[in-house]
């Protein structure tokens, strides 16, 4: 049995060049897809504090370290058979360059910029630079983020889906969940307030709707999520929880890509109908006076709702 360390605390998105102390919890469940590449091992993971409910209990994880600076020290004493860094934070490439290890992959700083090792071919590693650093690539792209990150380490992804610790305690109470919440990282995902409040009335005496709970606490938040027949919001934390339970689903894109989602054959993704030629963006901040995500109307997701979910009692 091999010892692995993967490190993904989630203040860097693999395939992005933001980096913040904001924890992008949805980068760290999207990694999870990697442990199915190591279950005959033991495997640690070095996560940031918020993010560690998402890994506890794990069954393919033997030990979640939160992240803080004494861990380096336990960590450092600690002989690897392989070390996965997927954090971009400089500090956070030094210190994985300083443990004891075999085989290294991911991310490096060598002070001047960033490196990518990794065991296949040069090229699947190096596209992570060049994903997270040129807009137009990103933009291109057309094969979904768990490919691309299962080449990084020398696999080859087969459908392999997110592996969540945690198991809901709820059992199915509404019809139709409001995941309407954004993280202040990427506001520009929102969509318009206005526009969930006009998808409830249409949804009014046919289905009944929850709006998102759990946000102070995130084993409430995954119950919420497993409460509801379907979950409509944007490309957010809640969309992989679905994925990761296998909830029905009705995903909103705009600024960000719907190549780079899988979907598990759960959920359909809807983009714009917009005048605009800069879909998917991949920017954070919109300049235009109408965001993108406007032109996704209540209307059409109404629509989409009656068609995945079982017509509505009109006894």
């Amino acid at each position: 049995m091999k010892r692995i360390l993967i490190i993904k605390l989630g203040y860097s998105e693999t395939l992005d060049s933001m980096l913040s102390l904001t924890t992008s919890l949805g980068d760290v469940l999207r990694t999870t897809v990697i442990l199915h590449f190591f279950k005959n091992d033991r495997v640690d993971w070095l996560v940031d504090e918020q993010a560690s409910p998402l890994l506890a209990g794990n069954k393919f994880i033997s030990t979640v370290w939160s992240y803080n600076p004494a861990v380096f020290d336990a960590l450092r004493m600690i002989s690897y058979d392989t070390v996965i860094n997927f954090e971009k934070m400089p500090e956070i490439c030094r210190f994985a360059s300083s443990l004891h290890t075999k085989r290294f992959i991911g991310f490096l700083y060598n002070g001047s910029g960033y490196e990518v090792r990794g065991p296949g071919t040069r090229g699947a590693a190096t596209r992570l630079i060049k994903m997270s650093s040129d807009l137009a690539l990103k933009r291109q792209n057309r094969d979904c983020w768990q490919k691309i990150l299962c080449a990084a380490i020398g696999k080859k992804w087969a459908g392999e889906g997110y592996v969540l610790g945690y198991e809901p305690k709820s059992s199915i109470e509404c019809d139709v969940g409001f995941n309407w919440a954004t993280s202040s990282k990427w506001m520009n995902k929102s969509w318009p307030m206005s526009h969930w409040k006009k998808l409830e009335k249409l949804l009014g005496g046919h289905y009944s709707v929850s709006w998102q709970r759990g946000l102070n606490s995130l084993c409430e938040y995954i119950d919420w999520i497993n409460s509801c027949r379907i979950i409509v919001t944007s490309d957010s934390l809640g969309l992989h929880l679905c994925l990761a339970l296998g909830k029905n689903v009705i995903a909103l894109f705009g600024p960000t890509s719907v190549r780079e989602v899988h979907m598990y054959k759960t959920g359909i993704a809807l983009s714009p109908d917009s005048p605009y030629d800069c879909v998917p963006c991949c920017k954070p901040v919109c300049a235009k006076e109408k965001q993108c995500m406007e032109y996704i109307t209540p209307e059409r997701v109404y629509e989409n709702v009656r068609k995945r979910l079982s017509p509505p009692d009109t006894a």
